[in-house]
């Protein structure tokens, strides 16, 4: 029988392995933390993270599912996406070409930006499509048990219930552990040097600009 807290730790373990990996969201952070501080990346993160609680409400009413089920409304989500990427990814590369000041509003741009971007990833509704559905749904997840080999001697050590108000919490928990610490981090290593801000700022660009043309690449080859 699982307990909320080992549902609440492994949902908050889980959140920190979905946020963590490279890609066009942790792009935005990135060029937001180095550009802005830990504020300016702080928002960007709460940005995606408030899309993820969307999509949340949404999987619940059903949206998602339906958007997923229409190739073409799909495809035009995706390439909307990809404009928006390689717009930002030219708003990075001007402002580190241009210096790594910013005024209080380009900083509160952060949250709308990353915001609207994550409402257009393809990513975060595959995930809400498939993931966020076994989530959501009531169960049980004996995670121990699917270890190769000694998955037998383990079943029932580590049994996390699904679609419970605690698993839910540490999931989010553990993207808002994400958000704060990203930043943070990036904060402290810029001001060790100023070469090191504008390297970030040049990738961040960069990553947005390929993710943007390969998502036009795939709008295009479901509407064309």
């Amino acid at each position: 029988m699982a307990n909320p807290v080992t549902s609440a730790v492994f949902g908050a373990v889980f959140g920190l392995a979905l946020a963590a990996p490279p890609g066009p969201m942790n792009a935005v952070i990135a060029g937001e933390s180095v550009l802005g501080g830990w504020g300016a990346g702080f928002r960007a993160g709460l940005g995606a993270m408030t899309a993820d609680l969307c999509f949340l409400v949404l999987s619940l009413l059903g949206v998602v599912a339906f958007v997923g089920s229409m190739p073409r409304v799909r495809g035009a989500m995706v390439g909307a996406g990809g404009v928006l990427m390689l717009w930002f990814a030219y708003g990075a590369v001007r402002d580190a070409v241009g210096g790594i000041s910013r005024d209080v509003e380009e900083e509160r741009r952060g949250f709308r930006k990353a915001f609207v971007l994550a409402l257009t990833n393809p990513y975060q509704v595959l995930f809400w499509l498939t993931v966020g559905v076994g989530l959501l749904e009531p169960g049980h997840v004996d995670v121990l048990s699917r270890v190769p080999y000694v998955g037998a001697s383990l079943s029932g050590v580590l049994v996390v219930e699904t679609g419970t108000p605690a698993l839910l919490v540490g999931f989010f928990g553990g993207i808002v552990l994400w958000i704060v610490g990203f930043p943070a981090t990036l904060v402290f290593a810029g001001r060790r040097t100023e070469r090191l801000s504008r390297t970030v700022a040049y990738a961040s660009g960069a990553v947005l600009a390929g993710f943007g043309l390969w998502f036009l690449a795939d709008a295009a080859g479901v509407l064309l």
